[in-house]
C-alpha cells in the first residue's frame, strides 16, 4: 500500500462545530447593541449619554402637535422618524440587554435562518416601529423615554411561532434538526392557532405581559408591555408578506 492509498483510507476528522451556532446577523446585531450599551455606560460622559437619549430614544411627548409641527424637539423632523426604530438599539441596564439578546438568540435565530439577512432586518425594524406606535397611542404626551429591543424581539417571536411548531419544524411533534427544519411550510394563521403548542405559548406570553403591565404601573421604569404587544402583532401581520417559503394548505 502506497502513501496515497493509506491517506485515502484514513477517516475524515470531524467538522468543527461552533459553540454558539448563531446566524451571523444575530451575532453582529448583538455586538452593535452591546457596544452601544458599553459606550453609554462606561465610556461616554453623562452629557453625551443624555444627548443620545434625546436624539435616539422614543419620546411620546415629541409628537405633541406644537412640537411635531414646529420640528423644535431635539433632532427635529429626522428624529421624529428614526426614533421609531433607533430606540431598539438602546438599553437601560445589564439585565435589560441580556434578556433581550437571549430571547433574540432563541427566536430571532430561527427567523434569520428562514428569512435571510435583509428580510430579518426589515421585519425587526418594522416590529420596533409597530411597538412604538402602540406605545405612543397608549402613552400620548408622556415625557418618559422608551428604549429597548423588546418590541422587535416580540415580533421575531410572533414570526417564529408560525413555523417552529409545524411538522418537521425545530419544535414540531415530528421535528428535524437540520437547516430544512427552519424552512417548513407554514399553515394559514387560523390553522396555526389551532395548534395547542402555539395557543399555550401565546397565552403565556400575553399573560406575562399583562401581568407585568398591571403590577409595573405607569412610571418611567416600568415595562413597556404595550410596545411588546405592538411588535408581536406587527410580526404576525408581516409574516405572510415577508416569508420566502410557500404556504402549506390544509
Amino acid at each position: 500500500m502506497n502513501v496515497y492509498e493509506f491517506k485515502k483510507r484514513q477517516p475524515e476528522p470531524p467538522a468543527h462545530t461552533p459553540a454558539l451556532n448563531l446566524p451571523p446577523v444575530i451575532v453582529w446585531l448583538s455586538g452593535v447593541m452591546i457596544a452601544i450599551h458599553v459606550a453609554r455606560t462606561f465610556l461616554l460622559p453623562d452629557s453625551w449619554n443624555g444627548n443620545i437619549l434625546l436624539y435616539f430614544a422614543f419620546w411620546p411627548v415629541r409628537y405633541q402637535p406644537d412640537l411635531l409641527l414646529s420640528g423644535s424637539a431635539p433632532g427635529g423632523f429626522g428624529a421624529d422618524i428614526w426614533s421609531f426604530v433607533t430606540y431598539g438599539l438602546l438599553h437601560g441596564g445589564a439585565m435589560h440587554i441580556i434578556f433581550n439578546l437571549l430571547w433574540m438568540a432563541i427566536f430571532g435565530s430561527a427567523v434569520a435562518r428562514r428569512f435571510g439577512i435583509a428580510r430579518f432586518l426589515i421585519l425587526s425594524a418594522a416590529c420596533a416601529a409597530g411597538g412604538a406606535v402602540l406605545h405612543l397611542m397608549t402613552h400620548w404626551g408622556e415625557s418618559a423615554p422608551m428604549i429597548g429591543a423588546s418590541a422587535a424581539v416580540s415580533g421575531q417571536m410572533a414570526v417564529a411561532i408560525r413555523f417552529i411548531f409545524e411538522l418537521g419544524g425545530p419544535l414540531g411533534a415530528f421535528r428535524r434538526s437540520d437547516d430544512a427544519a427552519y424552512r417548513v411550510p407554514a399553515m394559514p394563521l387560523n390553522a396555526c392557532f389551532q395548534n395547542p403548542q402555539v395557543l399555550g405559548f401565546t397565552a403565556v406570553w400575553f399573560g406575562l405581559n399583562l401581568f407585568f403591565g398591571l403590577v409595573g404601573g405607569g412610571g418611567s421604569g416600568s415595562i413597556a408591555w404595550q410596545a411588546h404587544i405592538g411588535g408581536f402583532i406587527t410580526g404576525l401581520a408581516l409574516f405572510p408578506l415577508l416569508d420566502p417559503v410557500p404556504r402549506r394548505f390544509r
